[in-house]
């Protein structure tokens, strides 16, 4: 049996087109620690895209990382309801 590190989640999976290892190297140094840390397992591109737009929405780096965490808390309590 081939153990994927998908983590227990009944979220939608999907397959990656690219190559998350190096999307993950281009992130931003702020964006890698988090994503080390996250309880979800984001894609690169999916974390880059949410932050970017909490940037633009935020204007500042820290309050676009909480609301990463204020995603990040409502999709665990999606798969947590389900």
């Amino acid at each position: 049996m081939l153990v994927r590190n998908l983590g227990e989640t009944k979220l939608r999976k999907r397959r990656s087109q690219s190559d998350p290892m190096r999307d993950f190297d281009r992130l931003p140094k702020l964006l890698r620690d988090w994503l080390n840390g996250a309880a979800l397992p984001w894609r690169p591109k999916s974390v880059h895209r949410a932050y970017n737009k909490a940037l633009r929405q935020t204007g500042n780096s820290e309050l676009a990382l909480k609301k990463l965490e204020k995603l990040q808390q409502q999709k665990l309590s999606v798969d947590q309801n389900f």
